[in-house]
């Protein structure tokens, strides 16, 4: 009877170290993913650590320091004035040596002595030629205007990507280490009996998602970041911590936006000025018939004898010729038509680019409405839903009312969503980025090439699809 009540108080002990350590093992769980729910989705922060951080405006400063294309536009502003002083410049004359009747003949002559000839340009073709040149001037240095918008602007989109890969890093740090938390905790059930090898087995399943998603997320990052480095100018940037939120961008007017790109991008002021320069050589083409004046002179000795009794020679005598070129079956009818021609394709090419950039916004209004649209949801409805049931699961499992399994599907539609509002935030800030910089978000692409002005508007110029960093 002794040994029978003894047995059963060490049962009861038992029972009641099984319970503790399930409640204590439960709560530690639950209130270990009570602390990751504190930070809201796009402010979850890593622990503080040594890892240098960096500014948006010193990347800005860096790469408008150290960006090659920079040296490129100055280099054609600098091709285009050369182009402008070289077609004003007058013709220059010729020197040269005239002889006649070198021998002298019978009559012991000949005549030998130098010219000048100049070419005197008229109809003012000389000035039109500069007024072409000058429109290409104009052009190169719109180029440059564009490509520092452009540069400026692929800074600030790579700096929003790497920073929504950064905060999605440590958003898969945080769920892995409550993920090998919730490991120890279901192997401290188990070996109390409370808990099932299915139970086990799912929270290291989970633990090791959680491990590669840090490897893919860690990956994602790392890719951004080379992008930005190359952007800026500097390749071997190392890997620092960028300042500020992904939740700082404000909205925009996507409709005013669209029209604003359509008459004040640089792409449609480069295609006007392609207007007047076609104007210009028009124009210049229609005074080609007006003919130049050829004029030549100059002096020679001749040694023909004078028929005087003193038998001198005539000696030093002056000469002068003028000439001029008459249109008669060439009345430059054939460039005049060609001018014509390239006159009309460069309005056409106005209202091309026009079209092009409505509908290369489309894509990119579209996109930013939606993003709007699903960080709102993401915000106000989807994230708060599977916070509080995530919160009513982990009561229930503490009360032994809700299988663990239960728990860590509200756990990964947690993480799932907060990832989700990560991305919508990117596509949200790039797509604004991308309508206010006129659609301009290649800052690696050169600028237009002397020559190439008939050519405003570059393909690669325009934005690409962007993809979500935790992908």
């Amino acid at each position: 009877m002794n040994n029978l009540i003894t047995r059963m108080k060490v049962m009861e002990v038992r029972a009641a170290t099984v319970s503790l350590l399930r409640c204590v093992s439960r709560f530690v769980l639950c209130f270990s993913w009570a602390l990751f729910l504190v930070p809201s989705p796009g402010r979850a922060q890593a622990p503080a650590s040594e890892q240098k951080t960096i500014t948006l405006e010193e990347l800005q400063q860096m790469a408008l320091q150290n960006n090659p294309t920079f040296a490129q536009s100055a280099a054609n502003i600098q091709a285009a004035e050369g182009r402008k002083k070289q077609s004003g410049l007058y013709p220059n004359p010729t020197v040269g040596y005239q002889g006649e009747q070198i021998r002298g003949g019978s009559f012991h002559g000949g005549e030998q002595g130098f010219f000048v000839q100049q070419d005197i340009v008229m109809g003012g073709k000389l000035g039109l030629n500069r007024k072409i040149f000058d429109q290409e001037l104009k052009q190169a240095e719109t180029e440059a205007d564009e490509q520092k918008m452009r540069v400026v602007t692929n800074v600030r989109m790579s700096y929003i990507q790497a920073l929504a890969a950064q905060q999605t890093l440590e958003l898969r740090q945080n769920l892995c280490k409550l993920a090998d938390d919730a490991v120890e905790t279901s192997h401290q059930l188990a070996n109390v009996g409370q808990a099932d090898a299915p139970d086990v087995l799912e929270s290291e399943v989970e633990a090791q998602q959680a491990q590669l998603a840090i490897t893919m997320a860690e990956r994602s990052q790392l890719r951004v970041w080379t992008a930005l480095a190359a952007v800026v100018g500097n390749p071997r940037l190392p890997l620092m911590k960028l300042e500020g939120k992904l939740e700082d961008t404000p909205p925009v007017n996507a409709d005013e936006l669209v029209e604003k790109i359509v008459n004040e991008s640089p792409a449609v002021k480069i295609a006007e000025l392609g207007v007047k320069r076609a104007d210009a050589a028009l124009a210049r083409e229609k005074r080609e018939p007006i003919p130049d004046l050829q004029l030549r002179g100059g002096m020679q000795q001749n040694g023909e004898l004078l028929s005087a009794p003193n038998g001198r020679s005539v000696g030093l005598q002056g000469f002068a010729d003028v000439g001029v070129r008459i249109p008669l079956f060439n009345h430059n009818q054939g460039n005049i038509a060609t001018a014509k021609a390239d006159a009309e394709r460069a309005r056409r090419e106005v209202e091309r680019v026009k079209l092009l950039l409505r509908e290369r916004a489309a894509s990119v209004v579209q996109n930013y409405t939606f993003s709007q649209a699903a960080v709102d949801r993401y915000k106000n409805q989807m994230i708060p839903r599977a916070q509080k049931a995530y919160e009513m699961y982990s009561k229930k499992y503490q009360e032994m009312a809700a299988a663990y399994p239960q728990v860590l599907i509200a756990q990964r539609t947690l993480i799932q969503l907060e990832v989700s509002y990560v991305t919508a935030l990117e596509s949200f800030a790039t797509s604004s980025l991308s309508l206010q910089s006129y659609l301009l978000t290649d800052g690696l692409e050169s600028p237009a090439q002397p020559g190439g002005m008939d050519k405003p508007v570059r393909e690669v110029n325009m934005p690409r699809p962007t993809s979500g960093s935790s992908q």
